[in-house]
């Protein structure tokens, strides 16, 4: 039973990804849904139609998401990207903290196409000081304050 659940899912991100690239924005589209496989939220690439370069279909699915079940944790969930989720997506979902993905594209199909991720996944692995972006650590007077405060907070949520 869940194979054909799963699949009508996938087929659904699928028909997202066409509606995505049908509205001139990337071929990407996402499901999430909970435990029961009831959806969520539904979500297509919409990079170009923001102006946001981080609006993949991932990240736009994860954002409702979360504000359906009015929290930031997605434990439990699961998702379905008609793509296997670029370096971008993949640390969204970590942070969400959603452990089921499914996905039908691979990232050579993608990079097929024009959408090559190998590079950041290469960045990655990199020593700082060797990366394309340069990142210079500047210290402040005040660099600790937020950390400090946060350290001695007895009510905070963790996440």
């Amino acid at each position: 039973m869940n194979k054909i659940v799963e699949e009508k899912l996938m087929q659904r991100a699928c028909e997202l990804s066409v509606i995505s690239t049908e509205k001139g924005c990337g071929p990407f589209g996402c499901v999430i849904t909970d435990a029961s496989y009831n959806i969520l939220a539904e979500g297509h690439n919409q990079v170009t139609e923001l102006n946001d370069p981080t609006a993949h279909a991932e990240i736009v699915t994860i954002r409702k998401a979360c504000q359906v079940i009015s929290n930031y944790n997605l434990s439990g969930c699961k998702l379905f990207s008609s793509c296997e989720p670029c370096p971008m997506c993949l640390s969204a979902i970590y942070w969400s903290q959603i452990v089921d993905v499914h996905y039908s594209n691979t990232r050579v199909d993608a990079k097929n196409i024009g959408f090559d991720d190998e590079f950041i996944y290469d960045e990655l692995t990199k020593d700082i000081e060797d990366r394309k972006v340069k990142l210079k650590k500047i210290d402040s007077s005040s660099v600790l304050d937020s950390f400090n405060i946060w350290s001695n907070m007895e009510n905070k949520l963790m996440y």
